[in-house]
């Protein structure tokens, strides 16, 4: 009697095992690009052939939360541009080339070219508002880190009047005060890309966001929004992300920062906010279930898959934790992208994201929450600035973490990541 039930429990674990395997079944790493890029374009194709064409503002339709604050309307149009934009990036800092997807990238660089042209100039009907109310510091913020994350083909093909007009609007955000919090950061990444691009940078509000983050960090890869914790996806969303690409651009000038009184201390520092990023990535990835779902905790789910920003940054830096492979990311953020997008009324009838996480909710959405703000899920798509032949993707499928654990096979022990005295 014993041995029937020892083989009947035996029998389904193994067929929960693989009806968890059929769910997410595995694909090549040919066939995830694919989908990812395919997946990319028709996110964000609405708002850069509108926007090109000088149309965006007649066409995009604006969703507003149930309840939402004043003058959304009038803030929505930079914010889709900026996270349109800050997603795409690095797929379109890969440049065109004779393949079917080089001149997909072609395509959509000469669109975003010419839309940002049209945002910046006051004589467009698509010319965009960079001081009303307090919300284009955040969205500036975002244009300015995609500028940063595609140099050569967005910064680099714009005209010199187009490149001035830019720099003019990202100055005029200094009027807007950030909040004590994240919005730290959208101050200092606006700074980081005049820095890198016009050598005309307030340091001190580059110096004020890093300095404060750091007094913020709470230990084990997590940073407060603020001085105080959120139990949300901000550490993606905005904070690691932006910290890591404004020291990328600390770096890249160091040697125009002698005399700087914090040059030193943010050039050492950049390997200890690098461990935490990658603390949280690891975290990240261990968030993501056997099926490719997630929890669903904190401010701004509408930004869906966007959760991801950090893990799928890290990936593309190339410095995931030793224990993660590559290929492994690559499966999970394919099987969660997946869910989320398949998911009926995701998008309206135009191709527009509709407010919600899985499919049209808006009663997931704060009062911020616009049409506009929902594009920061394309930053889940960083990973697509690593090149084809990368191991990224050349590699062979890999289960992740979670659907390791869940189908009977070993993984690593989590530990705490801690930063030792003497390395401060």
């Amino acid at each position: 009697m014993l041995n029937k039930y020892i083989c009947s429990l035996f029998l389904l674990v193994l067929l929960g095992s693989q009806i968890i395997a059929q769910s997410n079944p595995k694909v090549s790493g040919q066939e995830a690009r694919s989908f990812f890029v395919k997946s990319l374009i028709e996110i964000c194709d609405p708002v850069l052939t509108n926007l090109a064409k000088d149309k965006l503002k007649a066409t995009m339709p604006i969703e507003v939360a149930d309840e939402p604050y004043d003058f959304r309307e009038e803030v929505a149009h930079l914010e889709v541009v900026g996270r349109t934009l800050a997603g795409m990036a690095p797929w379109l800092e890969l440049g065109p080339d004779n393949s079917k997807e080089g001149q997909l990238r072609k395509k959509y660089i000469d669109l975003a070219v010419k839309g940002i042209a049209n945002a910046v100039n006051p004589e467009a009907n698509d010319y965009l508002n960079f001081t009303e109310h307090v919300q284009p510091l955040v969205d500036a913020a975002f244009l300015a880190e995609a500028l940063i994350r595609a140099p050569k083909q967005l910064w680099g093909n714009l005209d010199k009047i187009t490149q001035q007009r830019v720099l003019k609007e990202l100055k005029s955000t200094r009027s807007i005060s950030p909040l004590y919090m994240n919005w730290l950061l959208f101050s200092g990444m606006i700074e980081a890309a005049l820095l890198k691009f016009d050598d005309s940078a307030d340091m001190v509000r580059i110096e004020y966001c890093l300095i404060k983050h750091d007094e913020w960090y709470l230990g084990d890869g997590i940073y407060g929004d603020g001085p105080d914790f959120h139990w949300d996806y901000y550490n993606s969303f905005v904070i690691q992300p932006m910290i890591l690409d404004i020291l990328s651009v600390l770096k890249e000038k160091e040697p125009q920062l002698e005399g700087y009184n914090y040059k030193d201390k943010f050039i050492t520092d950049n390997k200890v906010f690098l461990e935490r990023a990658q603390r949280y990535a690891e975290i990240q990835e261990r968030l993501i279930a056997p099926d490719g779902t997630y929890p669903i905790i904190g401010r701004s789910m509408a930004y869906r898959f966007g959760v991801f920003q950090s893990l799928s940054q890290i990936a593309l830096f190339e410095v995931l934790p030793q224990q993660i492979k590559p290929a492994q990311v690559r499966e999970a953020l394919y099987a969660v992208i997946k869910n989320q997008l398949s998911a009926p009324e995701t998008f309206n009838t135009d191709g527009w994201l509709n407010i919600g996480f899985y499919g049209h909710q808006r009663s997931i959405a704060e009062p911020y929450i616009t049409t506009g703000s929902l594009y920061l899920c394309t930053t889940a798509f960083l990973v697509l600035g690593l090149p084809e032949n990368n191991p990224f993707w050349s590699d062979a499928p890999e289960n992740w973490t979670q659907k390791k654990v869940w189908s009977g096979q070993d993984i690593p022990i989590d530990h705490a990541y801690y930063l030792k005295k003497e390395e401060k």
